[in-house]
């Protein structure tokens, strides 16, 4: 059986229009369930080094011009060493990729989950923190200590630091993070479940929200639940 790929440039070569080559490009999941094992199977191969994902052809970027299908939203820091795609060895299209300093579910990006629910049809949601998160890391400074970043840098830590006031007396440094990091990831996921429209997507069955922990180091992600 011919691949997608194979049919776009097909397709192209036949003449099609770019409104005919996109019809190709369906979603790759069709339900929740189905969009978690897509991005389990991802990080498996990109933290085992058999990545399958290349760079896109010129066709196969032609057949997205006219609309997009991400299967899934992934709301992750803006860290430089968490890169979305990559890390689920995902190609253009497949993931609606939203990173901001923390993973914070703010109006912005509760906004952009909203858009990709209602318009794009998405079956996911994940929620992904990562080892090593500096602004959890500065969420845990005092409120004084905070108080001297600017203001939208406090902004966002201020997001986080609710997540981290019950955090248990853990004395392993490396151990303690961790805690904190997936502290906030289930915060910011109850904050987008409350959201009206996420909350009707999820009890439609449209979506699943779920939180997710990356370790840089081995570049394996955790799902918490789902």
């Amino acid at each position: 059986m011919a691949t997608t790929e194979e049919l776009i440039n097909e397709l192209t070569k036949r003449g099609a229009t770019m409104a005919q080559v996109a019809l190709l490009k369906d979603p790759t999941a069709k339900t929740p369930d189905e969009a978690i094992e897509l991005l389990q199977t991802g990080n498996s191969r990109f933290f085992s080094g058999q990545q399958s994902r290349v760079l896109s052809s010129v066709n196969s970027r032609r057949s997205q011009i006219m609309a997009q299908t991400p299967f899934a939203v992934v709301l992750g820091c803006a860290d430089s060493r968490v890169p979305i795609e990559l890390v689920f060895d995902q190609g253009p299209g497949d993931i609606f990729s939203i990173r901001v300093a923390g993973n914070v579910a703010e109006p912005a990006t509760v906004g952009s989950i909203q858009y990709a629910i209602k318009h794009l049809k998405v079956k996911l949601v994940v929620v992904l923190g990562h080892e090593g998160c500096g602004a959890v890391a500065a969420s845990l400074l005092t409120p004084e200590e905070r108080s001297g970043e600017p203001l939208h840098v406090r902004f966002l830590l201020d997001a986080i630091a609710p997540a981290l006031k019950d955090i248990a007396p853990i004395q392993d440094r490396k151990a303690k993070m961790r805690e904190a990091v997936i502290l906030n990831v289930k915060q910011q996921r109850e904050n987008l479940e409350q959201d009206e429209v996420i909350a009707e997507a999820i009890a439609n069955g449209q979506i699943k929200v779920v939180g997710a922990f990356y370790e840089i180091g081995s570049g394996a992600v955790d799902f918490l639940e789902g």
